[in-house]
Protein backbone atom coordinates (compact mmCIF):
# COMPACT_ATOMS: atom_id res chain seq x y z
CA UNK A 1 0.00 0.00 0.00
CA UNK A 2 2.91 2.33 -0.67
CA UNK A 3 1.43 3.20 -4.05
CA UNK A 4 -2.12 4.16 -5.10
CA UNK A 5 -4.56 1.33 -5.42
CA UNK A 6 -5.71 0.49 -8.92
CA UNK A 7 -9.01 1.99 -10.00
CA UNK A 8 -10.23 -1.24 -11.63
CA UNK A 9 -13.29 -1.95 -9.49
CA UNK A 10 -13.49 -5.52 -10.79
CA UNK A 11 -10.32 -6.46 -8.88
CA UNK A 12 -11.09 -6.09 -5.18
CA UNK A 13 -8.08 -7.99 -3.84
CA UNK A 14 -6.35 -4.87 -2.53
CA UNK A 15 -9.41 -3.67 -0.63
CA UNK A 16 -10.26 -7.11 0.71
CA UNK A 17 -6.78 -7.66 2.14
CA UNK A 18 -5.70 -4.18 3.23
CA UNK A 19 -8.77 -2.81 5.00
CA UNK A 20 -9.27 -5.82 7.30
CA UNK A 21 -5.62 -5.44 8.35
CA UNK A 22 -6.41 -1.89 9.42
CA UNK A 23 -9.36 -3.23 11.42
CA UNK A 24 -7.09 -5.74 13.15
CA UNK A 25 -4.57 -3.03 13.93
CA UNK A 26 -7.23 -0.77 15.44
CA UNK A 27 -8.73 -3.58 17.50
CA UNK A 28 -5.29 -4.39 18.90
CA UNK A 29 -5.55 -1.17 20.91
CA UNK A 30 -2.33 0.24 19.47
CA UNK A 31 -3.92 3.64 18.70
CA UNK A 32 -5.39 4.21 22.17
CA UNK A 33 -2.52 5.49 24.37
CA UNK A 34 -1.82 9.20 24.67
CA UNK A 35 1.87 8.57 23.92
CA UNK A 36 1.01 6.91 20.61
CA UNK A 37 -1.32 9.69 19.46
CA UNK A 38 1.17 12.38 20.46
CA UNK A 39 3.93 10.60 18.54
CA UNK A 40 1.82 10.35 15.37
CA UNK A 41 0.83 14.02 15.48
CA UNK A 42 4.45 15.02 16.01
CA UNK A 43 5.58 12.91 13.07
CA UNK A 44 2.94 14.48 10.85
CA UNK A 45 4.01 17.96 11.95
CA UNK A 46 7.67 17.25 11.21
CA UNK A 47 6.88 15.77 7.81
CA UNK A 48 4.64 18.64 6.71
CA UNK A 49 7.34 21.13 7.68
CA UNK A 50 9.98 19.09 5.86
CA UNK A 51 7.87 19.08 2.68
CA UNK A 52 7.10 22.80 2.79
CA UNK A 53 8.77 23.69 -0.51
CA UNK A 54 7.35 20.66 -2.31
CA UNK A 55 3.89 21.57 -1.06
CA UNK A 56 4.36 25.11 -2.40
CA UNK A 57 5.40 23.76 -5.80
CA UNK A 58 2.48 21.31 -5.96
CA UNK A 59 -0.16 23.90 -5.14
CA UNK A 60 1.32 26.31 -7.64
CA UNK A 61 1.11 23.59 -10.28
CA UNK A 62 -2.48 22.65 -9.45
CA UNK A 63 -3.98 26.06 -8.66
CA UNK A 64 -1.27 28.71 -9.23
CA UNK A 65 -1.16 29.52 -5.54
CA UNK A 66 1.74 31.65 -4.37
CA UNK A 67 3.81 30.32 -1.49
CA UNK A 68 2.36 33.04 0.73
CA UNK A 69 -1.21 32.08 -0.12
CA UNK A 70 -0.34 28.41 0.32
CA UNK A 71 0.94 29.07 3.83
CA UNK A 72 -1.98 31.31 4.80
CA UNK A 73 -4.72 29.02 3.45
CA UNK A 74 -3.20 25.55 3.47
CA UNK A 75 0.07 24.63 5.23
CA UNK A 76 -0.15 27.19 8.02
CA UNK A 77 -3.67 26.09 8.96
CA UNK A 78 -2.54 22.46 9.12
CA UNK A 79 0.41 23.40 11.35
CA UNK A 80 -1.89 25.42 13.60
CA UNK A 81 -4.29 22.48 13.88
CA UNK A 82 -1.55 19.99 14.78
CA UNK A 83 0.04 22.27 17.38
CA UNK A 84 -3.34 22.95 18.96
CA UNK A 85 -4.07 19.22 19.19
CA UNK A 86 -0.67 18.50 20.73
CA UNK A 87 -1.18 21.26 23.29
CA UNK A 88 -4.62 20.09 24.43
CA UNK A 89 -4.70 16.37 23.64
CA UNK A 90 -4.18 15.08 27.17
CA UNK A 91 -7.04 17.23 28.46
CA UNK A 92 -9.31 16.24 25.58
CA UNK A 93 -8.73 12.54 26.26
CA UNK A 94 -9.64 12.62 29.95
CA UNK A 95 -13.01 11.09 30.87
CA UNK A 96 -15.57 13.71 31.83
CA UNK A 97 -17.36 13.41 35.14
CA UNK A 98 -21.11 13.92 35.19
CA UNK A 99 -23.52 14.53 38.07
CA UNK A 100 -25.89 11.86 39.36
CA UNK A 101 -29.28 12.20 41.04
CA UNK A 102 -31.10 10.58 43.90
CA UNK A 103 -32.54 7.93 41.57
CA UNK A 104 -29.09 6.38 41.02
CA UNK A 105 -27.71 7.02 44.54
CA UNK A 106 -25.13 5.91 45.54
CA UNK A 107 -23.33 6.17 42.18
CA UNK A 108 -20.82 8.18 40.16
CA UNK A 109 -20.87 8.89 36.43
CA UNK A 110 -18.21 9.37 33.77
CA UNK A 111 -18.17 9.80 30.01
CA UNK A 112 -15.31 7.95 28.34
CA UNK A 113 -14.01 9.09 24.96
CA UNK A 114 -13.70 6.19 22.56
CA UNK A 115 -12.31 6.39 19.03
CA UNK A 116 -14.80 5.43 16.32
CA UNK A 117 -12.55 2.97 14.47
CA UNK A 118 -11.63 3.18 10.77
CA UNK A 119 -12.63 6.51 9.23
CA UNK A 120 -12.71 7.44 5.55
CA UNK A 121 -11.77 11.05 4.76
CA UNK A 122 -12.55 12.33 1.26
CA UNK A 123 -11.05 15.69 0.28
CA UNK A 124 -11.79 18.10 -2.61
CA UNK A 125 -9.45 19.78 -5.07
CA UNK A 126 -9.80 23.46 -4.10
CA UNK A 127 -7.81 23.30 -0.85
CA UNK A 128 -6.44 19.81 -1.38
CA UNK A 129 -3.86 19.80 1.41
CA UNK A 130 -5.61 21.33 4.39
CA UNK A 131 -9.05 19.87 3.69
CA UNK A 132 -7.41 16.45 3.85
CA UNK A 133 -4.99 16.90 6.73
CA UNK A 134 -7.07 18.99 9.15
CA UNK A 135 -9.73 16.26 9.49
CA UNK A 136 -6.92 13.70 9.73
CA UNK A 137 -5.48 15.57 12.75
CA UNK A 138 -8.81 15.16 14.54
CA UNK A 139 -9.04 11.49 13.59
CA UNK A 140 -5.52 10.80 14.91
CA UNK A 141 -6.07 12.80 18.09
CA UNK A 142 -9.23 10.79 18.78
CA UNK A 143 -7.37 7.48 18.34
CA UNK A 144 -8.72 6.30 14.99
CA UNK A 145 -7.19 4.69 11.92
CA UNK A 146 -7.82 6.54 8.66
CA UNK A 147 -8.14 5.94 4.94
CA UNK A 148 -7.60 9.09 2.89
CA UNK A 149 -8.92 9.81 -0.59
CA UNK A 150 -7.43 13.00 -2.03
CA UNK A 151 -8.84 14.56 -5.17
CA UNK A 152 -7.37 13.28 -8.41
CA UNK A 153 -8.21 16.71 -9.90
CA UNK A 154 -5.24 18.21 -8.02
CA UNK A 155 -2.66 15.59 -9.06
CA UNK A 156 0.50 17.39 -7.93
CA UNK A 157 -0.86 17.81 -4.41
CA UNK A 158 -2.18 14.25 -4.44
CA UNK A 159 1.36 13.06 -5.13
CA UNK A 160 2.75 15.08 -2.22
CA UNK A 161 0.06 13.74 0.11
CA UNK A 162 1.15 10.20 -0.74
CA UNK A 163 4.71 11.10 0.20
CA UNK A 164 3.72 12.83 3.45
CA UNK A 165 1.52 9.96 4.63
CA UNK A 166 4.00 7.26 3.59
CA UNK A 167 6.80 9.00 5.48
CA UNK A 168 4.69 9.68 8.58
CA UNK A 169 2.70 6.49 9.22
CA UNK A 170 2.55 2.73 8.93
CA UNK A 171 0.08 1.78 6.22
CA UNK A 172 -2.09 -0.34 8.53
CA UNK A 173 -2.66 2.87 10.54
CA UNK A 174 -3.12 5.64 7.94
CA UNK A 175 -3.10 5.13 4.19
CA UNK A 176 -3.90 7.05 1.03
CA UNK A 177 -6.01 5.72 -1.83
CA UNK A 178 -5.50 7.06 -5.34
CA UNK A 179 -7.55 6.85 -8.50
CA UNK A 180 -10.88 8.07 -9.76
CA UNK A 181 -13.05 8.83 -6.76
CA UNK A 182 -16.25 7.96 -8.62
CA UNK A 183 -14.96 4.39 -8.93
CA UNK A 184 -12.76 3.91 -5.87
CA UNK A 185 -15.05 5.30 -3.17
CA UNK A 186 -18.15 3.20 -3.99
CA UNK A 187 -15.95 0.12 -4.37
CA UNK A 188 -14.48 0.57 -0.88
CA UNK A 189 -17.75 1.46 0.80
CA UNK A 190 -19.51 -1.55 -0.72
CA UNK A 191 -16.82 -3.98 0.41
CA UNK A 192 -15.89 -2.56 3.82
CA UNK A 193 -17.88 -0.99 6.63
CA UNK A 194 -16.16 2.18 7.79
CA UNK A 195 -17.02 3.61 11.19
CA UNK A 196 -17.34 7.17 9.89
CA UNK A 197 -17.15 8.91 6.52
CA UNK A 198 -16.00 12.53 6.32
CA UNK A 199 -16.66 14.17 2.96
CA UNK A 200 -15.87 17.68 1.74
CA UNK A 201 -17.13 18.65 -1.69
CA UNK A 202 -20.20 19.26 -3.80
CA UNK A 203 -23.82 18.77 -2.86
CA UNK A 204 -24.67 16.10 -5.46
CA UNK A 205 -21.74 13.84 -4.60
CA UNK A 206 -22.44 14.42 -0.92
CA UNK A 207 -25.94 13.00 -1.36
CA UNK A 208 -24.50 9.88 -3.02
CA UNK A 209 -21.97 9.42 -0.20
CA UNK A 210 -24.80 9.74 2.30
CA UNK A 211 -26.91 7.14 0.51
CA UNK A 212 -24.05 4.64 0.40
CA UNK A 213 -23.23 5.19 4.07
CA UNK A 214 -26.89 4.77 5.04
CA UNK A 215 -26.90 1.23 3.62
CA UNK A 216 -24.67 0.15 6.52
CA UNK A 217 -25.83 2.77 9.05
CA UNK A 218 -22.44 4.49 8.87
CA UNK A 219 -22.41 8.03 10.30
CA UNK A 220 -21.25 10.79 7.99
CA UNK A 221 -19.95 14.33 8.13
CA UNK A 222 -20.80 16.33 5.03
CA UNK A 223 -18.98 19.61 4.42
CA UNK A 224 -20.73 20.95 1.35
CA UNK A 225 -21.27 24.47 -0.01
CA UNK A 226 -24.00 26.79 -1.10
CA UNK A 227 -24.68 30.35 -2.09
CA UNK A 228 -23.11 32.32 0.74
CA UNK A 229 -24.48 35.89 0.78
CA UNK A 230 -22.67 39.08 1.70
CA UNK A 231 -24.95 41.90 2.86
CA UNK A 232 -23.68 45.49 2.97
CA UNK A 233 -25.71 48.24 4.67
CA UNK A 234 -25.38 51.96 4.08
CA UNK A 235 -23.70 52.51 7.47
CA UNK A 236 -20.86 50.08 6.68
CA UNK A 237 -17.25 51.17 6.35
CA UNK A 238 -17.38 50.83 2.56
CA UNK A 239 -13.67 50.80 1.76
CA UNK A 240 -12.93 48.27 4.51
CA UNK A 241 -15.89 46.16 3.36
CA UNK A 242 -14.60 46.23 -0.22
CA UNK A 243 -11.14 45.04 0.84
CA UNK A 244 -12.54 42.18 2.89
CA UNK A 245 -15.06 41.15 0.24
CA UNK A 246 -12.44 41.12 -2.52
CA UNK A 247 -10.05 39.05 -0.43
CA UNK A 248 -12.73 36.55 0.54
CA UNK A 249 -14.14 36.27 -2.96
CA UNK A 250 -11.04 36.18 -5.13
CA UNK A 251 -8.53 34.23 -3.03
CA UNK A 252 -7.88 30.95 -4.87
CA UNK A 253 -9.62 32.52 -7.89
CA UNK A 254 -12.96 32.27 -6.12
CA UNK A 255 -12.72 28.50 -5.68
CA UNK A 256 -13.51 28.58 -1.98
CA UNK A 257 -16.56 26.98 -0.38
CA UNK A 258 -17.02 29.89 2.03
CA UNK A 259 -16.36 32.66 -0.50
CA UNK A 260 -19.02 35.37 -0.74
CA UNK A 261 -21.14 34.03 -3.58
CA UNK A 262 -22.98 37.29 -4.20
CA UNK A 263 -23.32 40.74 -2.64
CA UNK A 264 -26.52 42.48 -1.57
CA UNK A 265 -25.84 46.18 -1.06
CA UNK A 266 -28.25 48.81 0.19
CA UNK A 267 -29.29 51.05 -2.70
CA UNK A 268 -27.90 54.25 -1.18
CA UNK A 269 -24.29 53.00 -1.31
CA UNK A 270 -24.47 50.70 -4.35
CA UNK A 271 -22.35 52.85 -6.66
CA UNK A 272 -19.91 53.66 -3.91
CA UNK A 273 -19.35 49.97 -3.16
CA UNK A 274 -18.99 49.06 -6.84
CA UNK A 275 -16.32 51.71 -7.32
CA UNK A 276 -14.53 50.56 -4.17
CA UNK A 277 -14.58 46.90 -5.26
CA UNK A 278 -13.10 47.83 -8.63
CA UNK A 279 -10.36 49.93 -7.02
CA UNK A 280 -9.46 47.20 -4.53
CA UNK A 281 -9.23 44.52 -7.22
CA UNK A 282 -6.76 46.71 -9.08
CA UNK A 283 -4.87 47.40 -5.85
CA UNK A 284 -4.61 43.72 -4.93
CA UNK A 285 -4.04 42.15 -8.35
CA UNK A 286 -2.90 45.08 -10.57
CA UNK A 287 -4.50 46.00 -13.89
CA UNK A 288 -3.41 42.62 -15.24
CA UNK A 289 -4.42 39.91 -12.72
CA UNK A 290 -3.26 37.22 -15.15
CA UNK A 291 0.33 38.22 -14.39
CA UNK A 292 -0.19 38.66 -10.64
CA UNK A 293 1.58 36.14 -8.41
CA UNK A 294 -1.31 36.56 -5.97
CA UNK A 295 -4.06 35.50 -8.35
CA UNK A 296 -4.71 31.85 -9.16
CA UNK A 297 -6.15 29.83 -12.02
CA UNK A 298 -9.23 27.69 -12.55
CA UNK A 299 -8.64 24.04 -11.70
CA UNK A 300 -9.43 22.57 -15.13
CA UNK A 301 -11.05 23.21 -18.49
CA UNK A 302 -14.40 21.78 -17.50
CA UNK A 303 -14.76 24.24 -14.63
CA UNK A 304 -13.44 27.05 -16.82
CA UNK A 305 -16.12 26.47 -19.47
CA UNK A 306 -18.85 26.28 -16.84
CA UNK A 307 -17.80 29.62 -15.34
CA UNK A 308 -17.51 31.31 -18.72
CA UNK A 309 -21.02 30.16 -19.56
CA UNK A 310 -22.31 32.31 -16.68
CA UNK A 311 -20.99 35.42 -18.40
CA UNK A 312 -23.19 35.18 -21.47
CA UNK A 313 -25.82 37.89 -21.54
CA UNK A 314 -24.80 39.38 -18.20
CA UNK A 315 -23.98 43.02 -17.46
CA UNK A 316 -20.28 43.08 -16.61
CA UNK A 317 -19.31 46.07 -14.51
CA UNK A 318 -15.64 45.12 -14.29
CA UNK A 319 -13.40 42.30 -15.50
CA UNK A 320 -14.85 39.48 -17.59
CA UNK A 321 -11.73 38.75 -19.63
CA UNK A 322 -10.62 35.14 -19.84
CA UNK A 323 -8.06 32.87 -21.49
CA UNK A 324 -8.86 29.20 -21.88
CA UNK A 325 -5.24 28.22 -22.59
CA UNK A 326 -4.19 29.67 -19.21
CA UNK A 327 -7.38 28.65 -17.38
CA UNK A 328 -7.64 32.31 -16.44
CA UNK A 329 -10.75 34.29 -15.65
CA UNK A 330 -10.30 37.82 -14.39
CA UNK A 331 -11.87 38.97 -11.12
CA UNK A 332 -15.29 39.95 -12.40
CA UNK A 333 -18.11 42.07 -11.00
CA UNK A 334 -21.55 41.58 -12.53
CA UNK A 335 -24.55 43.88 -12.05
CA UNK A 336 -28.21 43.90 -13.07
CA UNK A 337 -28.52 40.18 -12.42
CA UNK A 338 -31.90 38.47 -12.46
CA UNK A 339 -32.72 36.23 -9.51
CA UNK A 340 -33.66 33.55 -12.03
CA UNK A 341 -30.23 33.53 -13.72
CA UNK A 342 -27.91 30.58 -13.18
CA UNK A 343 -25.61 32.94 -11.31
CA UNK A 344 -28.25 33.30 -8.62
CA UNK A 345 -29.52 29.71 -8.58
CA UNK A 346 -26.26 27.75 -8.48
CA UNK A 347 -23.13 28.05 -6.36
CA UNK A 348 -20.66 29.93 -8.58
CA UNK A 349 -17.36 28.64 -7.14
CA UNK A 350 -15.25 30.96 -9.24
CA UNK A 351 -14.14 34.60 -9.60
CA UNK A 352 -17.54 36.02 -10.63
CA UNK A 353 -19.25 38.33 -8.16
CA UNK A 354 -22.88 39.37 -8.75
CA UNK A 355 -23.82 42.59 -6.97
CA UNK A 356 -27.52 43.29 -6.36
CA UNK A 357 -29.13 46.12 -4.43
CA UNK A 358 -31.84 46.04 -1.77
CA UNK A 359 -33.97 48.59 0.04
CA UNK A 360 -34.94 46.98 3.34
CA UNK A 361 -33.78 44.12 5.53
CA UNK A 362 -36.93 42.22 4.62
CA UNK A 363 -36.09 42.55 0.91
CA UNK A 364 -32.58 41.23 1.48
CA UNK A 365 -33.77 38.31 3.60
CA UNK A 366 -36.27 37.27 0.93
CA UNK A 367 -33.42 36.98 -1.56
CA UNK A 368 -31.21 35.04 0.86
CA UNK A 369 -34.03 32.61 1.67
CA UNK A 370 -34.30 31.61 -2.01
CA UNK A 371 -31.15 29.55 -1.40
CA UNK A 372 -31.70 28.37 2.16
CA UNK A 373 -29.07 27.23 4.64
CA UNK A 374 -25.94 28.80 3.11
CA UNK A 375 -22.59 27.56 4.37
CA UNK A 376 -21.59 31.11 5.30
CA UNK A 377 -23.14 34.54 5.71
CA UNK A 378 -21.30 37.86 5.84
CA UNK A 379 -22.83 41.05 7.17
CA UNK A 380 -21.39 44.55 7.02
CA UNK A 381 -23.13 47.02 9.32
CA UNK A 382 -22.42 48.90 12.53
CA UNK A 383 -26.02 48.58 13.66
CA UNK A 384 -26.21 46.05 16.53
CA UNK A 385 -29.96 45.60 16.14
CA UNK A 386 -29.57 44.68 12.47
CA UNK A 387 -26.72 42.32 13.34
CA UNK A 388 -28.87 40.49 15.88
CA UNK A 389 -31.80 40.32 13.48
CA UNK A 390 -29.73 38.53 10.84
CA UNK A 391 -28.09 36.23 13.38
CA UNK A 392 -31.45 35.09 14.77
CA UNK A 393 -33.62 34.96 11.65
CA UNK A 394 -31.39 33.34 9.01
CA UNK A 395 -29.95 29.82 9.46
CA UNK A 396 -26.40 29.41 8.09
CA UNK A 397 -23.33 27.35 8.83
CA UNK A 398 -21.07 30.11 10.15
CA UNK A 399 -19.92 33.53 9.16
CA UNK A 400 -18.58 36.98 10.01
CA UNK A 401 -19.81 40.42 10.90
CA UNK A 402 -17.77 43.10 9.14
CA UNK A 403 -15.47 40.49 7.62
CA UNK A 404 -15.46 37.47 5.32
CA UNK A 405 -14.04 33.90 5.41
CA UNK A 406 -11.73 34.34 8.41
CA UNK A 407 -14.03 32.45 10.75
CA UNK A 408 -12.69 29.34 9.00
CA UNK A 409 -9.17 30.07 10.27
CA UNK A 410 -10.21 30.27 13.94
CA UNK A 411 -9.47 26.80 15.33
CA UNK A 412 -11.61 27.53 18.39
CA UNK A 413 -14.78 27.91 16.31
CA UNK A 414 -16.58 24.86 14.92
CA UNK A 415 -16.74 24.84 11.14
CA UNK A 416 -19.59 23.17 9.30
CA UNK A 417 -22.83 23.61 7.43
CA UNK A 418 -26.51 23.21 8.14
CA UNK A 419 -29.15 21.49 6.03
CA UNK A 420 -28.23 21.77 2.35
CA UNK A 421 -24.73 23.01 3.18
CA UNK A 422 -23.95 19.90 5.21
CA UNK A 423 -23.83 18.80 8.81
CA UNK A 424 -21.23 17.97 11.41
CA UNK A 425 -18.58 20.45 12.53
CA UNK A 426 -14.83 20.25 13.01
CA UNK A 427 -11.62 22.25 13.75
CA UNK A 428 -9.65 22.10 16.99
CA UNK A 429 -11.42 20.34 19.84
CA UNK A 430 -14.50 19.99 17.62
CA UNK A 431 -12.50 17.69 15.31
CA UNK A 432 -11.55 15.50 18.27
CA UNK A 433 -15.19 15.38 19.38
CA UNK A 434 -16.40 14.58 15.86
CA UNK A 435 -14.27 11.43 15.64
CA UNK A 436 -15.05 10.33 19.22
CA UNK A 437 -17.86 8.34 20.78
CA UNK A 438 -18.78 9.75 24.18
CA UNK A 439 -19.44 6.60 26.19
CA UNK A 440 -21.44 7.20 29.40
CA UNK A 441 -20.81 4.84 32.31
CA UNK A 442 -22.55 4.76 35.69
CA UNK A 443 -20.60 3.18 38.57
CA UNK A 444 -22.71 2.21 41.58
CA UNK A 445 -21.59 1.42 45.13
CA UNK A 446 -22.48 -1.94 46.66
CA UNK A 447 -22.21 -0.70 50.25
CA UNK A 448 -25.76 0.67 50.21
CA UNK A 449 -28.62 -1.01 48.36
CA UNK A 450 -31.95 0.67 49.19
CA UNK A 451 -34.97 -1.67 49.10
CA UNK A 452 -37.03 1.21 47.69
CA UNK A 453 -35.59 0.46 44.22
CA UNK A 454 -36.85 -3.12 44.07
CA UNK A 455 -40.25 -4.85 43.83
CA UNK A 456 -42.73 -5.06 45.34
CA UNK A 457 -43.47 -1.44 44.39
CA UNK A 458 -46.92 -1.19 45.94
CA UNK A 459 -47.08 1.71 48.37
CA UNK A 460 -43.90 3.34 47.07
CA UNK A 461 -45.51 5.82 44.63
CA UNK A 462 -45.11 8.82 46.92
CA UNK A 463 -41.38 8.14 47.15
CA UNK A 464 -41.08 7.68 43.38
CA UNK A 465 -42.76 11.05 42.88
CA UNK A 466 -40.29 12.67 45.24
CA UNK A 467 -37.26 11.06 43.60
CA UNK A 468 -38.29 11.08 39.94
CA UNK A 469 -39.67 14.24 38.39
Amino acid sequence: MKVPWETNVADMNDYNSALPKMRQYFESGATLPYSFRKKQLTRLLDTVLAYDEQINAALYTDLKKSKEETWATETGLVIQEIKGALQHLKKWMRPQTAPTGLVTFPSSAKMYKDPLGIVLIIAPWNYPLQLMLIPLVGAIAAGNCAVLKPSELAPATEKILFKIIEKSFEDQYVTVVGGNGAEVIPAMMQQFKFNHVFYTGGHLVGKEIYKMAAEDMVPVTLELGGKSPCIVYDDAAIHVAARRIVLGKFVNAGQTCVAPDYVLVQEKVRNQLLDALKAVIQEFYSNDPASSIDYGKIINERRFLKLVSYLKGESIFFGGTHDQAQLYIAPTIITDVSLDDGLMREEIFGPLLPVLSFATTQDAMQIVRRNENPLALYLFTKNKKIQEEWMHKIPFGGGCINNTVWHFANEHLPFGGIGNSGWGAYHGKHSFTLFTHLKPVLTSSTLIDPALKYPPFKGKMKWFKKLIG
